[in-house]
């Protein structure tokens, strides 16, 4: 039984120590910006230690199954011939035959391939070369092993990267990391010295599995007999299945007003798991509501529709004639409000958008939907509040939504998405064109057109040079266009061409990243004025969402407070709009600009018209936000609901005072667009 509990004490000591070091270095990480009582500090340890014993009991199924089978009878006759049988017939059906596993594409096939096609090689080594069964046990032995140790300490690395990126441990984001490798990867091989990196970690994890086996081989003179295995499998069994019950129990514990508390209590890989199983959350199961139709005439009371279950439809009428100007609508990566000059930064950094912000129509209290590109490309293109999971953008049944473009045209115009990138990338492809853009993406440029690109895509001066050749086509063809353009350049690993602007592009600085997307914007906006489409144009800037996330409020308001701008000489005059206004309805405003007459099923508002009311939708992937006359409603799963005050412009105060009207008008937002969105009242009516 020694032979058996040995390894599994080796590797769960390694990983519970290991989770102790780096819930250490996170809980003094600069990103960690909280205080702490004894009691936060006794969860974090406490909850966390049980947290990582649980899944180091978990993991350890892999070596287990292993040693398990590790056996001398399986090489003598009948049971040789019975194995070599079956792995004949099954390399023949994984080689000669079109099988299940082709069906997931990508490299599962090679994978499933490799694997068995290494084991039946081992199979018939030894059972061929008697004398070197041990040796060759340990040696599979000591990689597997070796395997723990290195994706043990790997797991911690990525997890104090992405900590200092986001400030929690994994989540949704994560999730698509898995899913976008060649984008994941290729940020990381250019932000990281990867090679001494990954060098220095495999050298680590080897010294240290050497040290661990040391003593190793005689685990291979002889092996269990079979009532051991038994019960020594019905033992790990039992821990395996309480392991789930105890981490099933410790989530109920994560229930602090603090979230760094529950981040850092919480198991990284846990996380993980729950994000890559919940991408999506039903509001009505998860999420406090009120009865549908209440639901629906408290929205009606804030917003002056008559919407019901069956009919949500806003009959938008201006008395004036429409105008038939092209648009240009531009999502700024990662572009905070707190770079730029006018909301007080001190580095010069942005002097264009600081320019545009003032001869245009400059929004200095506009918050973001969310913290992800597909979130602030859902608030400009559909203009609904944020839905709990994913992104509309990244789920099925996407297409022909009433949106921005659809209106667009409608009324004849050219409505085309410019993206960097590759337009796969987060489901961008399937969205836009689904609802009717047309895409330009990395690969409509010609080689020669690329003049620097890194792993998100082509440089942002790039991007707008071919913006500026498409709308030179659609102006020839005498066509109105509606370019909706997103940038890439203020994006880990922020390289940008050399010699653009006077930081250097080999700092890989955030400031880089933000000046040079700022430069190109300028340089932009300058070769656009030498155009004859360029009077009859507005342009729109908003950032996507903020650059950082991190906060140790559940929703930290400063993280999602972003520039937003309305430019077009000589039609928008220059004003700042200071009341509080959401992503959402940035396109509805510029929407009354244009005096457009239309049948609306919005959620975003036109703040010029006297019935708007302030108010912003904001949220992380979970926490539903409604902010409100100083007032910030939050909505958690389990029907939790909380309430802050907003003081000293963003900082929060627990107020457990509930203001009911301003919680019923965050229900009815999220619930009712939940259920529009789940009936398909959303689309276009045809």
């Amino acid at each position: 039984m020694r032979k058996l509990i040995t390894p599994f004490i080796k590797i769960s000591s390694f990983y519970v120590i290991v989770g102790l070091i780096l819930r250490i270095v996170l809980l003094f990480s600069p990103v960690t910006d909280s205080n702490f009582s004894f009691i936060d500090y006794l969860k974090i340890f406490t909850i966390g230690l049980i947290n990582d014993f649980c899944v180091s009991i978990l993991i350890f199924i892999f070596l287990w199954v292993h040693l398990i089978f590790l056996s001398s009878t399986k090489y003598k006759s009948p049971f040789n011939y019975i194995i070599l049988g079956f792995f004949v017939i099954v390399l023949s059906y994984l080689f000669l035959f079109k099988t299940v596993f082709d069906d997931y594409g990508s490299i599962v096939p090679t994978l499933i391939k490799t694997f068995v096609l290494i084991k039946a090689i081992s199979f018939i080594i030894l059972l061929l070369m008697q004398n070197i069964r041990q040796t060759w046990r340990y040696w599979v032995y000591f990689f597997i092993f070796f395997s723990y140790i290195f994706l043990i300490n790997y797991n911690v690395i990525s997890e104090f990267l992405f900590w200092n990126e986001f400030g929690v441990r994994y989540n949704f984001i994560a999730v698509d990391y898995l899913v976008y490798t060649n984008e994941v990867i290729g940020n990381i091989l250019e932000s990281y010295p990867i090679i001494p990196m990954f060098s220095s970690l495999l050298l680590i994890s080897l010294l240290i599995t050497i040290i661990y086996l040391k003593k190793a081989k005689k685990y291979f003179t002889d092996f269990p007999n079979f009532k051991i295995k038994l019960i020594g499998s019905l033992l790990y069994i039992a821990l395996f299945v309480g392991a789930l019950y105890i981490l099933k129990i410790t989530k109920k514990y994560e229930n602090s007003d603090n979230n760094f508390v529950n981040e850092l209590q919480a198991n990284g890989l846990v996380r993980f798991y729950k994000a890559f199983e919940d991408s999506s959350l039903n509001y009505d199961q998860f999420y406090a509501k009120l009865p549908l139709k209440k639901s629906f005439s408290i929205l009606n009371n804030s917003y002056d529709n008559h919407w019901t279950e069956n009919y949500n439809t806003k009959i938008i009428k201006d008395s004036l004639p429409e105008l038939r100007k092209n648009i240009v609508l531009i999502t700024m990566e990662s572009m905070s409000a707190d770079f730029l000059s006018s909301f007080g930064n001190t580095h010069n950094i942005t002097p264009n958008l600081d320019k545009l912000a003032n001869e245009g129509l400059f929004f200095t209290n506009m918050y973001a939907t969310g913290t992800r590109t597909v979130r602030g490309l859902e608030a400009v293109t559909l203009c609904i509040p944020p839905s709990p999971g994913e992104s509309i953008i990244k789920r099925h049944n996407n297409d022909n939504m009433f949106s921005t473009g659809y209106l667009f045209k409608k009324r004849g115009y050219v409505v085309q998405y410019f993206y960097g990138g590759y337009g796969y990338f987060d489901n961008m492809n399937t969205f836009f064109e689904g609802n009717g853009y047309s895409v330009i993406d990395r690969s409509s440029f010609k080689s020669e057109e690329i003049s620097f690109a890194n792993i998100w895509g082509v440089c942002d001066e790039d991007m707008f040079k071919k913006a500026i050749e498409v709308f030179d086509n659609n102006n020839k063809n005498k066509v109105p266009f509606f370019g909706h353009i997103m940038t890439v350049s203020n994006h880990r690993p922020f390289t940008y061409p050399p010699g653009k602007i006077d930081i250097p592009n080999t700092s890989k600085s955030r400031e880089g990243g933000v000046k040079y997307t700022d430069y190109a914007i300028g340089k932009f906006i300058e070769e656009a004025k030498k155009h004859p489409w360029f009077d009859q144009t507005v342009f729109v800037f908003v950032a996507d969402h903020c650059a950082s996330s991190a906060g140790k409020e559940n929703i930290p308001l400063d993280k999602y407070k972003i520039p937003a701008i309305i430019y077009s000489p000589g039609f928008i005059k220059s004003e700042k709009i200071t009341k509080t206004v959401s992503q959402i309805d940035l396109m509805p405003t510029l929407l009354g600009k244009l005096h457009f007459s239309y049948n609306s099923s919005f959620y975003g508002q036109d703040i010029f018209n006297n019935t708007y009311q302030p108010r912003a939708l904001i949220a992380t992937y979970q926490k539903l936000g409604y902010l409100k006359n100083n007032t910030l409603i939050v909505l958690s799963p389990n029907q939790k609901v909380e309430q802050y005050k907003v003081i000293k412009g963003s900082q929060l105060l627990k107020d457990k005072n509930i203001n009911h009207s301003i919680l019923e008008e965050a229900i009815a937002n999220y619930q009712t667009c939940f259920y529009l969105l789940k009936n398909n009242r959303l689309k276009v009516k045809k």
